[in-house]
């Protein structure tokens, strides 16, 4: 394949469409309009699903999460809600929540004088025990009214099966499945997925018919990853040609990766994979977000020139 073929196809699965705003109320669940240039901006609008419209870099507001704790709930409460407003200040438009995180009131704080249709909120269900302070465990119904009304919102964009291992996850949380189904039937979430903490379960979530979206752990370091690169890869690759939307996280690492050089090296690694629609950061300092977004924009400009050549 000559070069500049071999580029052209790599954007196209950037999900790369730039709009001059994020879709409005009235495109939800309808096409996007047709492809402009190859955009550059980092946090660019991206499709991640049909009904999911989104920047192209993502709020993680889960790190070192459990027992609906982490270090965005953990810190002054102001320096939180100042990064998170930040985050939405500089473009970024997906906020990955999680119930395990604790993160649901924290966010729709920060982000209530903010309009809905500008937010995507990306959320998920806790079915393993421990983790959070409940021993029970209820359906995804049960679950979303509880979400809807922490956040504040009248709808939910993703609602996501959380950290699962294995390759019987179909089986083992068919019921929570089919109430998500349902939620969205009832156009109360636009979409569901889960969040893969292992290969086996990511290799069916390529393929599985219910999913629209799912999460995936990806750096070129090698850290908290469940696979090699090449492994995790091909997985990307077979979850795009299935029309799945793909979620990077652990893109630093969750922080380790320490150096600006390694940053710089994986979030390009990431970036011209071609495969990710949005990358998750676990963003907690002004400077974070700034590094990212430059790393991002400079990946995509070299796309860009050599395309020209």
């Amino acid at each position: 394949m000559k070069r500049r073929e071999f580029l052209e196809k790599t954007l196209a699965g950037l999900g790369a469409i730039t709009l001059p705003n994020l879709i409005s109320p009235s495109l939800h669940g309808q096409e996007l309009p047709a492809a402009v240039p190859f955009s550059t901006d980092p946090v660019a609008t991206i499709s991640l699903t049909p009904q999911i419209h989104t920047s192209r870099i993502g709020m993680g507001t889960g790190v070192h999460g459990g027992g609906r704790q982490c270090n965005l709930t953990r810190m002054d409460r102001a320096k939180a809600v100042d990064i998170i407003r930040y985050c939405y200040d500089r473009g970024i438009r997906f906020y990955d929540l999680a119930d395990m995180y604790g993160t649901h009131g924290l966010v729709s704080e920060a982000l209530r004088d903010k309009p809905r249709d500008q937010i995507t909120y990306s959320t998920k269900i806790w079915c393993h025990p421990g983790g959070i302070p409940e021993k029970e465990r209820p359906l995804a119904d049960v679950l979303v009214k509880r979400f809807l009304k922490e956040l504040r919102t009248d709808y939910l964009d993703l609602v996501q099966l959380h950290c699962i291992r294995n390759d019987q996850w179909t089986t083992q949380f068919a019921d929570q499945m089919e109430a998500l189904e349902k939620l969205k039937q009832r156009g109360l979430i636009r979409g569901h997925g889960l969040s893969c903490h292992s290969l086996p379960a990511a290799k069916i979530a390529a393929t599985h018919e219910w999913v629209d979206a799912f999460h995936i752990r990806i750096n070129n370091a090698n850290r908290k990853m469940d696979g090699s690169w090449d492994e995790t890869a091909e997985i990307t690759r077979l979850a795009k040609k299935h029309g799945k939307g793909l979620i990077a996280m652990k893109v630093l690492g969750e922080g380790d990766i320490k150096t600006p050089q390694g940053r710089q090296s994986s979030t390009n690694a990431v970036v011209r994979l071609g495969t990710l629609d949005t990358l998750l950061v676990g963003f907690e300092e002004r400077q974070h977000v700034d590094e990212f977004l430059t790393n991002v924009e400079k990946t995509l400009q070299a796309m860009k020139a050599e395309m020209a050549t």
